[in-house]
């Protein structure tokens, strides 16, 4: 399992490559550009110090060319460079915005869990009842619905006319370090992820479970005479979330992508409102830090999925 999970590692280097190299190039190749939109380093310049600080930044050569040195830095010392808009390291600035980031998918992804396996496991062993056709109406509902517009229509409701919770941001003014009015800041970010994360996870759960109840071993249990309860929850089901786990690896990038626009509809100083608005700012390190690190995620996550399928389940085997 160890050379396994190294092969992959190395193999995913020239991957990650490929993908900062095509995101830098259309970064290059559209319209305006850093030097177009600099930031508060550049305002009150004189045209020749303007000039003088764009070719400081390296915005007078070619792309590729800004990629490559964007390139050894990363690589020779470590560092995703410094932003255009502020000139701090990007790094920084990543870090200090993730726990955001990592509060609203840890939280998003336990909420979904707790509701859509209950359900997907309700829906198969009652099959061709209204509840299973409710909850599947529902599920291709929410899995139609575009987050960025189903968190437009929650912050209409439930902050606007109803007044229930916050509109935007993690925090009311003076209350900073409160965790209820933090988590009162959430609820609508995270309900508007698990709304959308629901569907995929409630149809998988319930075909995973339809399949292991009509598994042999199913079968033999209730001959022995065992109770109904006991069948499903102690047999069916954790055969059933065997390919659920596999599920959680591969829902993680797709949760991250969902997450950046979540946290710009509710103004949420995450990871991905500061990606949108440093697009907007042509702030390149920045967005190049963000897009290599989302890269990352998907490739982790996709290297967990095939680990965590091999740990469940004893018939994989990875040599």
């Amino acid at each position: 399992m160890t050379a396994y999970v190294v092969r992959r590692l190395v193999a995913a280097i020239p991957l990650l490559l490929l993908v900062s190299f095509i995101s830098y190039g259309l970064m290059g190749l559209a319209p305006g550009g850093p030097a177009a939109i600099l930031g508060a380093q550049a305002r009150g310049l004189t045209p020749a110090a303007r000039e003088h600080f764009i070719q400081q930044l390296g915005l007078d050569k070619p792309w590729y060319v800004q990629f490559f040195f964007w390139l050894v830095t990363l690589v020779f010392h470590g560092s995703l460079g410094n932003s255009y808009v502020d000139g701090r390291p990007v790094f920084d600035k990543i870090l200090e915005r993730m726990p955001i980031t990592l509060e609203l998918l840890g939280l998003s992804l336990a909420a979904t869990l707790i509701v859509a396996i209950p359900v997907g496991v309700h829906a198969a062993t009652h099959r061709g009842s209204w509840f299973d056709y409710i909850s599947s109406a529902l599920g291709f509902a929410a899995y139609a619905t575009p987050v960025f517009w189903l968190g437009v229509v929650l912050v209409d409701v439930f902050a606007i006319h109803l007044r229930w919770f916050p509109t935007s941001g993690i925090a009311s003014l003076g209350y900073e370090h409160d965790p209820i009015d933090r988590l009162r800041h959430l609820v609508l970010p995270v309900a508007a992820l698990t709304i959308v994360s629901f569907a995929s996870w409630m149809r998988y759960q319930r075909g995973a479970m339809i399949e292991a109840l009509q598994a042999p071993f199913v079968r033999t249990a209730r001959a022995k005479g065992l109770s109904e309860r006991l069948v499903v929850y102690r047999h069916a089901l954790r055969n059933a979330l065997i390919p659920t786990v596999t599920l959680l690896g591969l829902t993680l990038p797709g949760l991250v992508g969902g997450a950046y626009f979540v946290e710009y509809v509710f103004s949420l100083p995450g990871m991905g409102l500061l990606g949108i608005n440093s697009v907007f700012s042509r702030d390149y390190p920045t967005v190049m830090g963000i897009t290599l690190l989302s890269a990352i995620v998907v490739v982790l996550g996709n290297l967990f999925a095939d680990v965590a399928y091999a740990a469940v389940d004893p018939r994989i085997r990875y040599d």
